[in-house]
């Protein structure tokens, strides 16, 4: 069984050990400045000798698709090509980075941000199908506001061709493979969900259109090594009839592997945006941080509404509040059903929890993500020490501030002071 230090084959790449950074916000947005940050912000997990680097989600498209404030467009050749300033920092450690890619659908800033809307009135989201109507009442009492635009063939098979061309402009730049926002509520996972797609034509059957991005990012990019995430919905509210069970998620894994994928990630999920992506504690220090309030008002349409907001995330913390593995069932599951390589993040904490993992045989890479944000040089200790575990304490202080348009940091003390500890230290200089 394999170690956390051992190479592992993702397609024709070949990584130095099975440690990696999952996917994040980085809040870079388009600007002249946007490579910089990039740098800043996943350079350090290169130099601490992570494995493999997930750029966090990018949208394919120029305009919509955004589900949170300040992420990355790579639509256009021109600002892709100045990537190349990132892809060359990570390489020049050792590491490599693929990049994720991205539509909102209906979950995009449209529906759910109120001063985004006010400033962008006439845009409609890209739709599935006909939302649901539990999606339906919420608009009609003003809680979210859908203009929804269904897509016809012919325009699913043309955003098909949009993530084609993406993964193709990321390759000249650089990045070493793709990696498919497959879950976490877009569009990918509005097509593969029964929850969302009531479709009549040939996407009825959601698989078609990961069959349809695969075979144009093989046109655009030919054989980059490919991954994608393979949701199951086990974290839907009651009320939801229709959704992907573990059994559907494990068909789905099976189909995508035989389709030529060259990793899978499967994470449970819900058929919303909620609190079941980013398990742990209440995030009560972000919101009330004084100079993120009007953020908060700004983005859900009043102080009111803002408190209804935070009402939810309370409760919906203490329905998520199990914040460790709780992806390992599935993702052991899936790894005895294919023959390609399965990466498991969320809740993976410890080294010890990691080479369990692994020597177990739950999967073949272990990932985190928001343990990057308290410590972004994080694999420097992972790698050197047998016992040590992440100071991350997934309080979630660092993501909900994120829809004010605020940086993706860690914002909790404690943990500040003992990764300050840990630096004094020297604990994150390679070895």
């Amino acid at each position: 069984m394999p170690s956390l230090h051992d190479p592992v084959a993702l397609g024709g790449v070949t990584l130095p050990n099975r440690l990696y950074r999952a996917p994040l916000l980085e809040c870079a947005g388009n600007g002249p400045d946007a490579p910089a940050i990039l740098r800043r912000k996943l350079e350090p997990a290169a130099a601490s000798g992570v494995g493999l680097i997930f750029q966090g989600a990018t949208i394919v498209r120029g305009e919509g698709g955004c589900a949170a404030p300040g992420m990355t467009r790579v639509h256009d050749p021109a600002f892709v090509s100045e990537l190349t300033e990132v892809t060359d920092a990570i390489h020049d450690h050792g590491s490599h980075i693929f990049i994720q890619l991205e539509h909102g659908g209906l979950r995009s800033m449209e529906t759910w941000h109120a001063g985004y809307r006010l400033e962008h009135p006439n845009l409609t989201q890209l739709a599935v199908s006909r939302p649901p109507r539990f999606l339906r009442a919420l608009d009609r009492l003003g809680v979210f506001s859908y203009t929804p635009h269904i897509l016809s063939t012919d325009e699913v098979y043309d955003l098909a061709a949009d993530f084609g061309r993406a993964a193709g402009h990321a390759v000249d730049a650089g990045y070493d493979g793709i990696h498919l926002a497959g879950a976490n509520m877009g569009i990918i996972q509005q097509f593969l969900s029964p929850y969302y797609n009531r479709r009549t034509d040939e996407f009825a059957d959601g698989f078609r259109f990961l069959e349809a991005v695969y075979d144009e990012i093989r046109t655009h990019a030919g054989d980059v090594p490919l991954v994608t995430k393979i949701p199951a919905e086990t974290a839907a509210p009651w009320f939801v009839r229709r959704k992907l069970s573990v059994e559907d998620g494990i068909e789905l894994a099976k189909r995508a592997a035989n389709l030529g994928f060259d990793a899978l990630v499967p994470v449970e999920v819900s058929t919303f945006w909620d609190m079941s992506i980013v398990r742990g504690r209440f995030p009560a220090r972000a919101w009330h941080l004084e100079q993120l309030e009007s953020g908060y008002e700004e983005a859900f349409g009043g102080r009111v509404r803002a408190r209804s907001v935070e009402m939810g995330n309370r409760l919906q913390a203490r329905r998520f509040s199990d914040a460790e593995g709780w992806n390992e069932s599935f993702c052991r599951t899936v790894r005895a059903a294919v023959d390609v390589p399965v990466l498991m993040e969320g809740g993976v904490r410890t080294r010890p929890q990691i080479d369990r993992l692994l020597l177990s045989g739950a999967c073949d890479m272990a990932g985190m993500a928001r343990p990057f944000y308290a410590e972004p040089r994080l694999a420097a200790r992972l790698l050197a020490d047998a016992e040590s575990a992440v100071v991350c304490a997934s309080c979630n202080n660092c993501t909900i501030p994120q829809v004010t348009g605020a940086d993706g940091v860690c914002r909790t003390p404690s943990v500040l002071r003992r990764r300050g500890e840990f630096e004094r230290a020297g604990a994150y200089d390679p070895k």
